[in-house]
This record gives C-alpha cells, sequence and structure tokens, in this order.
C-alpha cells in the first residue's frame, strides 16, 4: 500500500497537470489538504515539501503554496502535423529495434510524427520522459511500462495525460493501477510452451532463470509452474534463479554459481528470454557443460541476437515489429474518432525449434 504522503503527492500532480490546479495560482491550504485527504498536518507538509522540492510547487511566505509554471500543461504542439510519443525502456537493444520500426512504419503511412524516448527501466527516467512528452502536448502515446511488476510512482502523469483525452496504448506489459489498453505476448503461454517443450523431450529436472520487476517474468514463470504442475513434476524453488534490472549486470557471476551448485540434478533450463538464454550458454562454455549433451537450454522471444548467434538457440516467437504497427494503428485510428477499439490483444506464441534440446533419459 502507498505511503498517505505519495497518495497526496500523485493526486495534486495529476491536478496539476489536467489545469485543475492552475500555474502561478495556490493550491488548497493545509488544513483543506488534511481534512480533504483525512492525515495530519504533518503528512500534508511532506507531501507538499516534496512537490516543491522536484519543481512542482513553490511556497510564498505569508500567502500560500503556488502551482510552478515550469509543469502546467501547454498547449498541443504548434504543428498541423500530429506527434506521437514512444516510450520504451531501451531503444537500441534486442526486440526493440523491430518494435519501434514497426510503429515508426505505421505512423509515416499517415504521416504521423515519432518523438522516442527510453527508460532503461527505471522509474525516475520514464517520470522525466513523461514530464517531456506533456510540455510538448503530444497527440498520442505508447509506453513500454517500467519495472511492470513493481508499484509505479509516475502513475500521475498517466492520469494526466489520459484528462486531457490523450489516447494511450501499452506494449509488452502494463500498469495493473491503471485502466489503459494494452499489446501484449501471452507470456503464461510462452513460459508454458518452453517448459512443455523440455518436459516433452523426458526433462524433470527443469530449472528457470527469469526476471522479476517486469510482468513479463512473473507470467512466464507460472506459465512454467503450470507446465510442471500438469506433467505432475515437482517444483523446487532452488532450480529457481530470479533476477531485477538492479542485478542483471552480476547475472553471470550467479549463473555460475546456480549452475555450479545445481550441476548434477538439471538437465534443462527455461530463460526469461533470449539474452539470458545466450548467457547461459556462455557461462556452460566456461565450465564445460556441453549443450544439448549435458544440459538443454530454451529462450524466449526469437530476436534477432538469437539468430545472430553462434549456437541455434531453441526459442519461442515474439510479435516485434507486427506489434509495433498494431500499437500505432490503435493511436491513429483513437485519433481518427474510431469506436469500440479493443482494450487489450495476446498474441500468441510459436516454438522455434533449435539445437539447445536434446531428449533425456532423467
Amino acid at each position: 500500500m502507498k505511503p498517505k504522503y505519495q497518495i497526496i503527492i500523485d493526486d495534486i500532480k495529476s491536478r496539476i497537470f489536467s489545469g485543475e490546479y492552475v500555474q502561478d495560482k495556490p493550491i488548497p491550504t493545509e488544513s483543506i489538504l488534511q481534512k480533504q485527504y483525512d492525515v495530519s498536518r504533518q503528512t500534508v507538509r511532506k507531501a507538499i515539501a516534496d512537490l516543491s522540492n522536484e519543481g512542482f510547487l513553490r511556497s510564498e511566505k505569508g500567502s500560500g503554496t503556488y502551482v510552478n509554471n515550469r509543469y502546467h500543461a501547454d498547449q498541443r504542439l504548434n504543428s498541423s502535423k500530429k506527434t506521437i510519443c514512444v516510450i520504451t525502456t531501451y531503444i537500441s537493444d534486442y526486440i526493440f529495434p523491430s518494435i519501434i520500426r514497426g510503429i515508426e512504419s505505421r505512423l509515416n503511412d499517415d504521416g504521423f510524427s515519432l518523438l522516442l524516448a527510453s527508460t532503461n527501466n527505471n522509474v525516475e527516467q520514464e517520470k522525466d520522459a513523461l514530464e517531456t512528452m506533456l510540455s510538448f502536448g503530444v497527440d498520442g502515446l505508447i509506453i513500454e511500462p517500467t519495472k511492470s511488476n513493481l508499484y509505479n510512482p509516475n502513475i500521475a502523469y498517466y492520469m494526466a495525460f489520459k484528462e486531457q483525452g490523450v489516447p494511450i496504448i501499452m506494449i509488452n506489459a502494463y500498469y495493473d493501477e491503471l485502466d489503459v489498453p494494452f499489446l501484449c505476448l501471452d507470456d503464461v503461454q510462452s513460459g508454458y510452451l518452453a517448459a512443455s517443450e523440455l518436459i516433452s523431450k523426458g526433462h524433470s529436472q527443469i530449472g528457470l532463470v527469469s526476471k522479476m520487476d517486469d510482468l513479463q517474468g512473473k507470467y512466464r514463470m507460472r506459465g512454467y509452474v503450470q507446465a510442471m504442475g500438469e506433467a505432475k513434476l515437482e517444483f523446487k524453488p532452488e532450480y529457481v534463479l530470479s533476477f531485477t534490472t538492479e542485478t542483471k549486470s552480476d547475472l553471470y557471476n550467479r549463473l555460475k554459481e546456480f549452475l555450479l551448485r545445481n550441476k548434477e540434478e538439471l538437465t534443462a533450463i527455461v530463460c526469461y528470454n533470449d539474452e539470458v538464454g545466450l548467457e547461459v550458454a556462455g557461462v556452460c562454455r566456461e565450465l564445460d557443460i556441453a549443450i544439448p549433451e549435458e544440459l538443454s537450454i530454451i529462450g524466449q522471444d526469437n530476436s534477432y541476437i538469437a539468430k545472430n548467434a553462434n549456437i541455434n538457440l531453441s526459442t519461442l516467437t515474439h510479435p516485434q515489429e507486427q506489434m509495433g504497427r498494431d500499437a500505432a494503428d490503435w493511436v491513429i485510428r483513437k485519433l481518427q474518432g474510431a469506436k469500440n477499439l479493443p482494450n487489450e490483444m495476446y498474441y500468441q506464441p510459436v516454438l522455434m525449434p533449435g539445437e539447445t534440446i536434446k531428449e533425456s533419459a532423467d
């Protein structure tokens, strides 16, 4: 649950961006805010202090607390050409160039401009990007959520876009706190198919390496657990290695420890994605663990790095460019006044056999 002062912060930000609290005008007094949010004066003062430190508010002695004009919602960009903002966690890595290529291609079809930003899966960088896009007055928003499996402190910004009538669609994941349309791979099914493929080849001692600050990792793990349960195979916590954006830089060393610890038992691993799959393969080369003779691995996403690797990684598909086109098409149609657009779409993954899975006799 969010702290009470954070609830006040988020709500005041939303009111500023929606135009309810006007630049250079005072917000309600501390006593009114106390009653409005049913909190102590100390809580109100902490919220106001934090908002002042961030540049949203300023206090004038003997007069009150005012909205800073720096963050007030501006008019739309002064152009007849509509601009769509795209914010993804990364731009040049992994599957993101293909997604962005799909978005750009569809926007070009109808003469829309593209404004691009990335967050590096960091909520502070996401906040900066959202503030910039609000000040620019973009016409539509395509977002890949940041740390989608955790509470996001930037919800007020999204609410501000919604209150201004700016169409928003999310890709790859979504925020539970927001009622916003989204396009996602069926990550549960992807994890399920990955584990099922290993099970069908006779493996029963199957590990999992998954990223747990994003919804994709949570749902892919759910699919893995579902497949293991249906096959009446025991779920062993010691066979699961989880990581986050912050611990990813140390994943190679943690994988080495994980494989050495479970070397005698594990015969296969479901990897969070192709990038992790190739990292597992690299650790196995260092430890002289032969793939697939001693360890079978499967990635997910059918990314270009898997296609260009020196190992033919078994994996599952991701819509990539098609997802990008579909997201851009949704925003364009929304701006053109289309009704009854889908609120959610799941793409079904398909197995892409490689050479990293072998029949097991265990």
